[in-house]
């Protein structure tokens, strides 16, 4: 039987922090978008909050992967998870407009800032259209907190040891946008008293759908300007 572990490390926090993230992340999923794909990137270990969500397919990506534990999630969760190094490698192994929607929860803190850009135009790229990707992130005042509660054991050493950057809201919206996703798709707000930030950005279009529509108003707009015949 595989361990339920909800994060690396020990923490007395972790699974009711846990618990609080899959809650946020379920409400925010659009019901109609359940009867299709969901891909949760850096499930973890024991992805939890896959096997605590409802999906017709559900995917699960992150680096060192057991194989074993991938084998039996599958009988028991009716799961696939991949072992892939995203921050390294920078591309998501699935095919543009596969997914309904994409989740990251608890990641975006433990990613190299340099290669965030790259992997939230990934996953504006393998969105459907009409397709939501939602992420959760400690909010930027909560750096100096979130220290003191690993040094008492309260929350992972290990997890918090390896943050790589601290954000706020408003530059969360920043990074959803020069991935992609429009301003006026993008919503966000806090949960746990202020300490967490959540934000749902949509996908309007697919990227040459939208330069072939720019591309048109652009010459409708060329020939306007155009003289006419006399």
């Amino acid at each position: 039987m595989y361990p339920e572990k909800v994060t690396r490390g020990e923490g007395r926090l972790e699974g009711y922090l846990a618990r609080r993230r899959v809650s946020r992340a379920n409400a925010l999923v659009p019901k109609e978008l359940r009867k299709g794909r969901i891909l949760d990137i850096g499930c973890g270990f024991f992805p939890y909050f896959l096997t605590k969500t409802d999906f017709s397919e559900k995917f699960g990506i992150d680096k060192g992967i057991d194989r074993e534990l991938g084998v039996e999630l599958m009988k028991r969760h009716d799961l696939a998870l991949v072992d892939v190094d995203l921050e390294c490698s920078g591309r998501i192994p699935f095919a543009a407009d596969f997914f309904e929607v994409v989740t990251m929860l608890a990641v975006l803190e433990h990613i190299e800032p340099a290669r965030i850009l790259r992997i939230i135009q990934e996953i504006e790229r393998v969105l459907k259209p009409g397709g939501v990707f939602i992420m959760t992130t400690p909010a930027k005042w909560t750096k100096g907190l979130l220290n003191y509660l690993a040094r008492i054991n309260m929350v992972s050493q290990v997890e918090i040891s390896e943050h790589k950057a601290a954000y706020s809201r408003k530059q969360v919206r920043a990074v959803l946008e020069q991935g992609g996703f429009s301003r006026s798709a993008i919503r966000s707000g806090y949960f746990e008293c202020f300490m967490n930030i959540w934000a749902r950005a949509r996908k309007e279009h697919n990227r040459f759908e939208l330069e072939d529509l720019e591309s048109s108003e652009t010459s409708k707009q060329k020939n306007l300007f155009k003289k006419r015949p006399q």
